[in-house]
């Protein structure tokens, strides 16, 4: 129940076994927001980075999930005003019968808007439609000295910059002005494409983003880089919905995991079972119509799907390689997971466009980016050492939302305004990610 503090709350994050003991503050609504004066604190939404930026052990989480209310909508223009805890599921469940759309949408809806705004997530529109923050018309931040800041591109802009992507560092976001875009229906126009070789892919992806909106594409990552197998998904909103179907599909019914199993469900014989069962079972080129839920969440139709990496989590590693170095980088962060015989079948390539970071700390910049998750072994975080090593010298980023061992060094290199990030910094703001980037 919201207003509630607790101390030495158990808070895990989505890839982290955990738990890790908070005290957790639970504001019931934004008059109730009390920062702390005698511990460092940080804004926890729900809870699905999979490191440990969202987490601060040992120390104080102002939980937003209570401050999750709808201020104002405008019909004609999709100007939305929210509480910054609205998950992103409500919001799309609420506004999309009423023909609206978030412009950038990431993997998960278990996200709040404030939690998007954090960390500047992306789609798989980037080249099109740029990052969530491009899409943010304004937001109040709440400061430990009581100040409270409104920012926008034109007010306070120094202020904004800072905390798009600041990873909740910069204060509490309390309010955001959000800009949807209209769409006809609650479906995708889907062109799925298998392919065979990376070269394959960059011809593919290079003619999807010149059609379509979105593009993305799983990958076999135990196939190398010549034998690379993996499946285009090229995708656009859809006029009208299939035959005999809702205009506007309501959202799947979900099952879920019920138990953490004593090991991990996903080894080399399960990811290749797996991998070459989704190869072959999509159609070599086929248009189709899917609904938005099934082309932008299908991770969604399953609760608590982490569990299936059994009781030490799962750690995901995502990178994005400057566009000059895209295509070696890439090879050889494929040959070095071959090399090891670890994979994901959770593998997911795509590019950003040419699109200027919105924030001093967004992830997202011009070039290719690959997401994997693997089981959190020994085995695993040692071959997180070579990909960083390959990423380093592609001159290439870690994504903070989803990191939870990389090295202070590598990210210092990727984000050369982290220096510069340290002005706009709440001095009462902290979180593990934080305490281990300014590690020495």
């Amino acid at each position: 129940m919201g207003g509630a503090v607790t101390a030495h709350t158990p808070v895990r994050s989505w890839g982290l076994p955990g738990p890790f003991a908070h005290r957790v503050l639970q504001p019931a609504s934004l008059a109730e927001v009390r920062l702390p004066a005698d511990d460092s604190w940080l804004a926890h939404g729900l809870g699905r980075s999979y490191g440990d930026v969202a987490l601060n052990a040992g120390h104080t989480l102002v939980c937003t999930r209570w401050l999750d209310r709808y201020l104002a909508f405008d019909a004609a223009t999709g100007v939305l005003e929210c509480e910054a805890g609205l998950p992103l599921a409500r919001l799309v469940e609420d506004l999309l019968p009423r023909g609206w759309f978030p412009a950038v949408v990431p993997g998960t809806l278990q996200v709040t808007v404030g939690g998007a705004v954090a960390n500047d997530v992306h789609g798989k529109n980037h080249h099109a439609m740029g990052s969530f923050g491009d899409h943010v018309l304004g937001l109040t931040l709440k400061r430990s000295d009581g100040s409270a800041l409104e920012c926008s591109p034109d007010e306070n802009p120094q202020w904004f910059e800072a905390t798009v992507g600041g990873l909740g560092l910069t204060g509490l976001i309390t309010r955001v002005r959000l800009q949807l875009r209209p769409v006809a229906s609650g479906w995708m126009r889907v062109a799925v494409q298998r392919f065979r070789g990376l070269d394959a892919f960059f011809a593919l992806n290079a003619q999807a983003e010149a059609k379509h909106e979105y593009a993305v594409a799983w990958i076999d990552c135990l196939s190398g880089a010549d034998a690379l197998r993996g499946v285009l998904l090229a995708g656009d909103h859809a006029d009208a919905a299939p035959d005999a179907a809702p205009r506007f599909p309501p959202p799947p019914r979900r099952a879920g995991v019920p138990l953490t199993p004593p090991f991990s469900l996903v080894n080399p014989l399960s990811l290749r079972a797996f991998n070459s069962a989704y190869f072959h079972r999509a159609p070599d080129r086929a248009e189709l119509l899917q609904s938005v839920w099934d082309y932008f969440w299908p991770l969604d139709r399953l609760a608590n799907w982490n569990r299936i990496y059994g009781p030490r989590g799962l750690l995901q590693y995502q990178c994005v390689l400057p566009p000059q170095s895209a295509e070696t980088g890439v090879r050889e962060l494929l040959r070095l997971l071959r090399a090891a015989g670890s994979g994901s079948f959770l593998a997911v390539l795509k590019t950003f466009g040419a699109r200027p970071p919105r924030g001093l700390l967004s992830f997202a910049r011009a070039g290719l980016t690959l997401a994997l998750d693997f089981p959190d072994t020994p085995r695993v975080r040692s071959l997180f050492t070579q990909l960083d090593a390959c990423v380093a010298a592609a001159g290439g980023a870690l994504y903070p939302a989803k990191d939870a061992v990389g090295s202070p060094a590598l990210f210092r290199s990727a984000y050369p305004r982290w220096g510069e990030f340290q002005r706009w910094r709440d001095a009462g703001v902290s979180s593990g990610f934080a305490r281990r980037m300014e590690a020495a």
